[in-house]
């Protein structure tokens, strides 16, 4: 494995994607991803045991569809050492990854996705009906956090009740323990995963004695095609599969919605394109995932290789700063400026290859249908100046605490 002294000194580097200083101002992790980049498109950080960044989109492309030589696992720089085992199918490789993406593509179709449409609408709309009169609001936990955590637990069929829980666990197990060491984050972890392992158990025991019809039920009870034959998954595999798509599901679409009122809101031409022409917000969407991109992915070399001109060892860990080749100029002209309508718009928010996110149709259905009402119904929304955004730094990247004000609601 590359050491620091080994690496091209003047590529060596102290940044640490998981470093609270990256939360103030919003775009420090941009500012930082834009002096990486500057530096050339991979990069070595001394962090965390010492791992590659990965700034240019070539390079991060040719990763993403190299699975050969770039292992999903580890996926994350930290949560290995808190040893609850692979999250699946993110950090398995073809083709053992293939039967359990085949096991979940049915379930997240755009055709099945597109049927939820109205109900999304509806949870939309009751969520923006309980401060819309008031002209005020806390974004994330009145909107932003509700939104998504509703869509999934109606979808799972899990109690919208133990929504609380589910935000406790996978915040910890993205963030650890703010201001603790490594070992007490790791030890965090590691109970959060406890917790979230006996909830699950609980969940299978129940719905095999009484399955429904809902995407839970056909999981469980469903065979599939794996590389060691066609069989239903073990209660180990169903839970770390749950684990997955309940961090996938919260946390990425919340701070992409927090991150649209925030440039939104400071792009004031682009909003009003927006409420002048919903049509317009599908291109949105697809701007303000490329301009953001909340996921950091990690891979692991596999074998010694050059990625961008640089020799990369065979057990070296590299993490994809995908927020920065959304904003490489040899991809994107103009790439620092948010422009609703741009065309083509060809983002690796959503990653490429094997493990490209099986939730983006929903996660685009959720996005546009909370921008449609969102302009529709409280349209001059605006942070407020004296309780700026509460942003979190971690491999998925977000937003905690967003205070707005806005017309109120006649």
């Amino acid at each position: 494995m590359t050491t620091a002294a080994e690496a091209p000194a003047d590529l060596v580097v102290d940044f640490d994607i998981y470093d609270p200083a990256l939360t103030t101002p919003v775009d420090t992790v941009q500012q930082r991803a834009a002096e990486l980049a500057a530096k050339g498109p991979v990069v070595y950080s001394t962090a965390h045991g010492g791992h590659w960044v990965v700034t240019g989109y070539r390079e991060i492309h040719e990763v993403m569809r190299d699975h050969e030589t770039f292992s999903s696992y580890p996926n994350n720089l930290v949560t290995t050492s808190a040893g609850f085992g692979k999250f699946i199918p993110i950090e398995l490789d073809p083709p053992e990854h293939t039967g359990y993406r085949l096991a979940l593509q049915p379930l997240f179709s755009p055709v099945r996705m597109k049927a939820l449409e109205e109900s999304i609408r509806e949870v939309v709309n009751e969520l923006i009906d309980g401060f819309a009169g008031r002209g005020e609001a806390e974004f994330i936990s009145e909107f932003a956090h509700e939104l998504p955590a509703r869509v999934f637990l109606a979808l799972m069929d899990w109690p919208l009740a133990d929504a609380p829980l589910f935000t406790e666990a996978t915040d910890v197990i993205l963030t650890g323990v703010p201001g603790g060491t490594e070992e007490e984050s790791n030890a965090a972890r590691g109970q959060a995963a406890f917790s979230m392992f006996g909830y699950f158990q609980q969940v299978l025991d129940d719905r095999r004695a009484n399955p429904r019809d809902d995407v839970t039920s056909q999981i469980i009870t469903s065979e599939f095609q794996l590389s060691d034959g066609t069989r239903a998954l073990t209660d180990e595999e169903l839970n770390r599969m749950f684990f997955l798509l309940l961090i996938a599901g919260l946390h990425t679409v919340q701070g992409s919605l927090a991150w649209s009122v925030i440039h939104l809101a400071a792009n004031p031409e682009q909003r009003q394109q927006l409420i002048d022409d919903p049509d317009a917000i599908p291109a949105a969407v697809e701007e303000i995932l490329r301009i953001e991109a909340a996921v950091v992915p990690g891979r692991r070399a596999t074998r010694d290789t050059v990625l961008g001109g640089v020799p990369i060892a065979a057990g070296d860990q590299l993490i994809l700063l995908l927020c920065a080749a959304n904003r490489d100029a040899a991809e994107f002209e103009d790439p620092e400026e948010l422009q609703v309508n741009r065309l083509p718009n060809r983002h690796l928010s959503f990653g490429s290859g094997a493990h490209r996110c099986i939730g983006s149709h929903l996660a685009r259905i959720e996005l546009r249908l909370a921008l449609e009402e969102l302009h529709r119904r409280i349209p001059d929304y605006r942070p407020v100046e004296s309780e700026p955004p509460v942003l979190h730094a971690s491999q998925v990247r977000g937003c905690v605490r967003l205070p707005i004000t806005f017309t109120p609601e006649s």
